[in-house]
């Protein structure tokens, strides 16, 4: 698709204008000290996915020239050149703010210190430490004599060291590398406590270099220094076409690829001498991007900082909320069938959920539970309700989506386990991506056949619901449970498109849908009625809606949306996009949630939706929108909305320039912290 002569902030440098928003969470001093170490660690870990993905594409299709910038509407190379450029600048930043939080550590008497700073009883602990726990799981390779030079596993860490004799200098001079066993170990090892309230911290990094020599004790050499490096490799997974091979088989076999996957960049300790540099880039592939470093990488290892010091140095969350009509009841079957339920993570629990399954898994009148499954706990309750629904006689169907990106393992788990346990598990469609939130349990009332169904923004998944800002809605309302049923008949049969009047059903008919109902707006607007959209989404990149969105703008459609992470529209330009405003949230909770409401002439439509507006959710994946048909729910939505809107602390201003200013307060207004005031928002209900 070309992109059109318009505004348009191309995908990936937005993209880093969101983990900026990441980073300025961890130089926000009103942030607990020990949550801005966590968010260095949370934009690490964006930014190495980030080469992994999109850097890579970029560069693959870089090769192509020409086609590339048909398919993109950008050059690869010049737009490569961008990421690099800011790249470079933001890793500057994070050494700066590391620094600087660090010294901030200090003066709570929380100290993070390296070999060269320990007393002789933290020194007998290290040493102790390292026999007993780090080096057995050490295993250099000496690459100046090695056959060939050692494979790097993506995204780990490693030492590139450098041995020789002082009495021989260069003549004896040896290299050698391995992996620093964070997969193993933890990165911070907390000391011993001393009389004093100080606390002293020592990264696994630096146990390692203080007992370096005796890594190499067997070989002739005094002298031993230590410099950290960090491959990141190309994560496109490759799919065969071998028809005699199962979804399973080729799935297994191209995670076997990835993991040997091109070099994408390698970031290195800066200080690392340069023949020791100039070895390594000899047995580097081609093409790979040298980023400069500090001393430590993989910061987001960070992200599991050790909690020590004074409670307020972190976050400490209020208990979810149990929901006002689930709380008390006996059967959340029975609270259903009177009434829609719109449950909101992580403000509410998601035992909510928990519990009906389990309620659905032993009631005897409930026949079937149909589910999707994208991402996953670690130790999922889901999983385990489910096989207990299936010896309880359940029928019980998964479609489980092995392709959800770095999930796929997991994925290929989990239905192992509810395979064996005799559910019947559907491995996706093929060259469709199911992305949808949902899940339905039929039941016998009376000899009625009745469905409930749950359709939500968010994973069936424990963990990040207690991170993630997410709306799920629970219904037995048939005009929704019938068109969920005819979408799990697809995903199991793969065959009869079903028509949809209400629900919004990608990739067949939602992008048309949305185009109708935008259009209906600009018809309203231009014949003098009230006309506006409200968009909560993660991403809005997709070319088309991105210019109708310009179009109604133009033509006098109020327009104001939240947007996360990628948004490619400019808000504010005269004549173009003054009617848009956008900002963006980023707090202690991930804003997950899609929300989509049209004016639609005073009828409002209000649809809660598994998609955001990019061409592969629209056109590439299964994603549904559900209609919210209740007046308060409906309410309930839009009063949460415009807390949001009115955040005076964690909102930023999206513009052309990406600055990422905050949003001030209204004047005479009190500030406004939306995540806060949501949570007491659900609480007063």
């Amino acid at each position: 698709m070309p992109l059109m002569k318009i505004p348009y902030i191309p995908r990936d440098l937005s993209w880093l204008s969101f983990n900026e928003r990441v980073f300025q969470e961890a130089t926000d001093k009103s942030v607990p000290l020990i949550e801005r170490i966590k968010f260095l660690g949370i934009f690490s870990s964006n930014l190495d996915e980030f080469f992994r993905v999109r850097v890579a594409t970029l560069k693959r299709l870089s090769e192509i020239k020409k086609n590339a910038r048909d398919f993109l509407g950008e050059n690869p190379v010049r737009l490569l050149k961008q990421i690099y450029r800011r790249v470079r600048l933001q890793q500057k930043q994070v050494e700066m703010v590391y620094e600087s939080i660090v010294s901030e550590l200090a003066e709570e008497q929380i100290f993070i210190i390296n070999e060269n700073q320990l007393d002789n009883e933290q020194a007998d602990f290290v040493r102790k430490y390292f026999h007993e726990y780090v080096l057995p799981t050490l295993a250099p390779v000496m690459i100046d004599t090695a056959p060939k030079f050692p494979y790097l596993s993506d995204a780990a860490i490693y030492f590139a060291v450098k041995l020789w004799k002082k009495s021989t200098g260069d003549q004896n001079l040896k290299y050698a590398v391995f992996r620093i066993p964070t997969n193993v170990l933890p990165r911070f090892i907390v000391l011993p406590k001393k009389k004093s309230d100080s606390r002293h911290i020592i990264m696994l990094d630096d146990i390692i270099r203080y007992c370096l020599k005796e890594v190499f004790a067997v070989l002739d050499i005094d002298r031993a220094e230590a410099y950290t490096i960090k491959i990141t490799r190309d994560a496109e997974l490759t799919m065969d076409n071998d028809l005699s091979k199962n979804i399973l088989e080729k799935l297994e076999k191209s995670l076997k690829q990835r993991k040997k996957g091109l070099p994408v960049r390698m970031v290195y300790d800066k200080a690392m001498p340069k023949d020791l540099l100039k070895f390594i880039i000899k047995k580097m592939k081609k093409g790979t991007d040298l980023i400069p470093g500090g001393r430590y990488h993989n910061f987001k290892d960070f992200m599991k900082f050790p909690s020590v010091g004074r409670r307020d140095l972190l976050y400490h969350n209020p208990k979810p909320l149990e929901h006002h009509d689930l709380k008390k009841t006996r059967s959340i079957f029975s609270v259903i069938r009177k009434k829609d339920v719109l449950l909101c993570y992580p403000y509410q629990s998601f035992n909510h959920l928990i519990d009906w399954l389990r309620e659905a898994s032993i009631d005897p009148q409930v026949t079937s539970i149909k589910i999707t499954c994208y991402r996953l706990a670690e130790n999922s309750n889901i999983v385990h309700i489910l096989t207990n629904a299936v010896k309880n006689g359940k029928e019980v169907t998964v479609i489980v989506e092995l392709q959800a990106r770095f999930d796929e393992e997991a994925n290929i788990y989990w239905a192992n386990q509810l395979k064996e346990e005799g559910a019947k598990v559907i491995y996706g469609v093929s060259g469709l991506k199911i992305h949808s939130k949902l899940l339905l349990i039929s039941r016998n009332e009376n000899n009625v056949h009745t469905q409930y169904a749950y359709i939500g923004t968010g994973n069936f998944n424990e963990d990040t619901a207690k991170l993630y800002s997410d709306i799920a809605l629970l219904t037995a309302a048939p005009e929704v449970t019938i068109e969920i049923s005819k979408l799990f008949n697809y995903y199991v049969n793969n065959i009869n498109i079903a028509a949809y009047k209400r629900v919004l059903v990608a990739p067949f008919f939602m992008r048309k849908k949305f185009i109708k109902y935008i259009q209906r707006e600009i018809d309203n607007a231009e014949n003098g009625k009230e006309a506006y959209i409200i968009l909560k989404l993660n991403s809005l990149v997709d070319q088309e809606m991105v210019k109708k969105l310009y179009q109604a703008g133009q033509s006098g459609v109020k327009i104001k949306m939240i947007v996360r992470g990628s948004c490619s529209i400019v808000p504010g330009i005269k004549n173009i996009s003054d009617n848009i405003e956008i900002i963006s949230i980023v707090d202690k909770y991930l804003e997950h949630s899609r929300v989509i409401i049209f004016c639609n002439g005073g009828h409002e439509r209000v649809y809660i939706s598994s998609a955001d507006w990019m061409y592969r959710n629209l056109d590439n994946r299964s994603e549904v929108a559900v209609p919210i048909y209740d007046s308060k729910l409906i309410k309930q939505i839009k009063d949460m909305l415009n807390i949001q809107f009115h955040d005076s602390r964690k909102a930023r201003i999206m513009d052309a320039r990406q600055s990422n200013l905050y949003k001030p307060a209204s004047s005479g207004n009190k500030t406004v912290r939306a995540q806060i005031a949501t949570y007491n928002y659900l609480k007063n209900l």
